[in-house]
């Protein structure tokens, strides 16, 4: 369900970006994010921290995106998100004793520690690479492209990413037995 609220929060970004502008799309987006938190404190009476990162995030770049009639801010809020997701994954994988996927996940998914750590590993660098993908498109491309970049292609990549974690997850299970 919450991956489905944010790709749909993407998609009406999209439209509404596609209908009118980069700036009443990010309005758009601070609504659109809002109206998750709000559903998610209805119906499940909690807001998971990431959805509320999530929303100062939005509502901070979109609000400075509006302010200064500047695009560059809200191209820039995935890197910055992207980026502190890696610093995360980072002091997580060489300063604590677990991973923080591991931390995350290892009630549902049974593996060894080191797996936990090639995941997490894994992860820290598939952020880092779409941070500066993210910064060299957002800089080198039209505002268009970066639109469907950011919508379509950030998510194509994290799915895939998940797909392939998946697939090594399943293997390492396969492997085991």
């Amino acid at each position: 369900m919450k991956q489905i609220l944010n790709i749909l929060q993407m998609l009406i970004f999209f439209i509404v970006y596609k209908y009118c502008n980069i700036f009443i799309a990010s309005g758009s987006l601070v609504l659109t994010s809002g109206c998750i938190c709000l559903f998610y404190w209805i119906f499940y009476n909690q807001i998971d921290k990431i959805n509320i990162f999530s929303f100062l995030m939005i509502s901070l770049f979109s609000f400075l995106t509006i302010l200064f009639h500047n695009a560059q801010f809200i191209k820039w809020k995935i890197t910055i998100i992207y980026i502190i997701f890696a610093t995360v994954l980072f002091i997580s994988q060489f300063f604590t004793n677990k991973p923080i996927m591991q931390t995350f996940l290892e009630k549902d998914i049974k593996i060894p520690h080191q797996h936990w750590r090639k995941i997490n590993f894994f992860w820290l660098i598939f952020f880092l690479c779409c941070a500066v993908l993210n910064i060299y498109i957002s800089l080198y491309c039209s505002e268009a492209n970066w639109v469907i970049f950011k919508v379509f292609g950030l998510t194509i990549l994290t799915l895939i990413l998940i797909l392939v974690t998946g697939i090594y997850i399943n293997y390492i299970k396969f492997k085991k037995k």
